[in-house]
């Protein structure tokens, strides 16, 4: 099968902002699916609420789009009720981490045989760009106009913490290693998290004085590189694959 049979193209052109990161991301798994062959009957996509979790209806599965923060729960069930589907869920951080962060620790507790991408741009980008719970230190946003004073939650630690687990960091700059990512969270026989580092330029880069997507696209380059071999935890601005 090829990248193109697993778009619904009927949707398309899409909601999302021109220079968004999600579209980057999106095209990022079919290609990775495609890679894998995986039949589109066997494939179901779960998505939340935001800006994020619109991917659902543009995917050419069978794909459900949920009530806020309940991602997680819909697709345990459906991998419980239909254990030989591979289920993907495609939200934000905000669905996944903010209002939906106790379904994200008790799921990742069980290791229900979920694959999970979280584009994490760190705000809720739909609504506003309000503060999330990933929103760095000292970032100005809609509600906190004179920085954040607290530091972001630790997705990676969540996932870690638990005694089995898949996490792995990318981004939306390093499509090569986010393919990548996406491949062994699939392989893995348990719950597989991948954290996308992804940007909204409407509704928080702005903010920031950014004046394009590129130009965000850039600054993850610049920041985030690429630890092939881990050893531990990754740092802040490191990318890679971790697995027990």
């Amino acid at each position: 099968m090829l990248y193109k049979d697993y778009v619904k193209w009927s949707r398309w052109p899409t909601t999302w902002c021109g220079g968004c990161a999600i579209g980057i991301i999106f095209k990022q798994v079919t290609f990775s699916l495609e890679r894998m062959n995986l039949p589109r009957e066997k494939l179901t996509v779960v998505s939340g609420i935001g800006c994020s979790g619109r991917a659902a209806g543009y995917f050419n599965v069978d794909s459900v789009h949920v009530t806020h923060g309940r991602a997680l729960p819909v697709a345990e069930g459906i991998k419980r009720g239909k254990p030989q589907l591979n289920v993907l869920i495609f939200s934000g951080d905000g669905d996944l981490v903010g209002i939906g962060g106790n379904h994200l620790i008790h799921t990742a507790r069980r290791n229900v045989d979920l694959t999970v991408i979280c584009v994490n741009n760190q705000t809720y980008g739909m609504t506003g760009g309000q503060m999330a719970p990933t929103t760095g230190k000292g970032i100005k946003t809609l509600t906190s106009p004179h920085g954040n004073r607290y530091s972001p939650i630790n997705i990676q630690g969540l996932i870690t913490a638990n005694e089995s687990y898949f996490y792995a960091r990318s981004s939306a700059y390093h499509i090569n290693h986010l393919q990548k990512a996406i491949r062994e969270a699939f392989a893995w026989p348990g719950f597989a998290f991948i954290e996308v580092v992804a940007y909204c330029i409407e509704n928080f880069g702005r903010r920031m004085g950014y004046r394009y997507g590129y130009e965000m696209l850039l600054k993850i380059k610049e920041i985030y590189k690429i630890n092939h071999s881990p050893q531990g935890l990754l740092k802040d601005n490191e990318l890679g694959i971790l697995k027990k």
